[in-house]
């Protein structure tokens, strides 16, 4: 569902736009979607399909945001 939220929210820093606020699996796909780097390993490809699980109702919100960071890291972005 649309409206699922993290515990805690995740703030990305982007090179070519502005530092973005990550609240739930949603939105998390849409900037995996619209503003990640060209870098995108097996990390963003299992944060992605986690992201549409959690959406799904197959895996947790906080199991999507575990692989939104792990992703993050990967691609070498800021988190704050």
């Amino acid at each position: 569902m649309a409206t699922e939220k993290w515990d805690s929210p995740v703030k990305v820093g982007f090179e070519d736009a502005d530092a973005r606020t990550v609240s739930g699996p949603f939105d998390a796909l849409k900037c995996l979607a619209d503003f990640w780097p060209n870098s995108r390993g097996l990390r963003y490809i299992k944060a992605r399909s986690t992201c549409r699980a959690a959406l799904d109702g197959r895996k947790s919100v906080e199991e999507a945001r575990a692989e939104f960071l792990a992703a993050a890291e990967e691609a070498k972005l800021k988190l704050h």
